[in-house]
């Protein structure tokens, strides 16, 4: 309901055609209808595999130990960094591409785009896009919006900027107050196959204080998982093709 009210505040604050072409696409947040007719969208890849992906960072509080927590299961991952976050912890950001992690582009900032003007979408990402490849030396080739939900000028910027928009096949709902670990790898195993796109959080910065911790208890119980059901694990440079 609240994606609902959303976009139709957004298009009755334009013209028709204009607010449709911006707000359509967000369509696509709604998960059911994406992982059934935009597979590519939803990060389906090799049916082998999951991609591991984490939004919001990077946060001095939580990322860090995200990282040593990837290093002891001896996985790589992609991190969908703010380009707000990684401005404010540009050693963080180094260090997480460092460590042999993907970076992708979250956004500039964290904000609703369909609530925002096309100008306004495509100046904040390509503020994004830059801060990033300056301060990880890595280029993105992938854009998730915030909140998972895309607009006419979230594609059209991705477009211009090479970038790939990708949403998730599975998450953890690990922003909520009520998360814990047990809770987290029960959302994810409930959506998860061979093939998807797996949706966690490094930071709290846009959901429940703490939150974090319980994405992070997370991670060895899901490697029991995916070992059980034989995946193998990584970014989404590894995923896609």
């Amino acid at each position: 309901m609240r994606l609902l009210g959303t976009v139709l505040a957004a298009a009755a604050g334009g013209g028709v055609l204009a607010s449709a072409m911006h707000t359509v696409p967000a369509v696509s947040a709604l998960g059911p209808l994406r992982r059934t007719t935009m597979p590519q969208l939803s990060g389906m890849g090799d049916t082998a595999h999951v991609a591991l992906t984490f939004d919001d960072g990077p946060d001095p509080a939580s990322t860090p130990a995200f990282l040593e927590a990837l290093d002891r299961l001896g996985w790589k991952a992609t991190f969908f960094m703010l380009g707000s976050m990684a401005a404010a912890a540009p050693g963080l950001a180094r260090e997480v591409a460092a460590a042999g992690h993907e970076i992708a582009l979250h956004g500039g900032t964290h904000h609703y785009h369909i609530a925002r003007s096309p100008k306004w979408v495509a100046n904040d990402l390509a503020r994004g896009y830059d801060q990033l490849g300056a301060i990880t030396g890595q280029r993105c080739s992938w854009h998730r919006p915030p909140y998972g939900v895309l607009s006419g000028a979230t594609l059209a910027t991705c477009r211009r900027l090479g970038l790939r928009a990708v949403l998730w096949d599975a998450w953890g709902r690990d922003w909520r107050h009520e998360a814990t670990p047990s809770s987290v790898l029960s959302d994810l195993s409930s959506e998860l196959r061979g093939g998807s796109t797996l949706l966690l959080h490094d930071s709290d910065c846009t959901s429940a204080p703490g939150s974090w911790r319980s994405a992070l208890g997370a991670l060895e119980p899901l490697a029991a998982h995916l070992e059980l059901l034989g995946l193998r694990t990584g970014p989404l440079r590894d995923h896609a093709g």
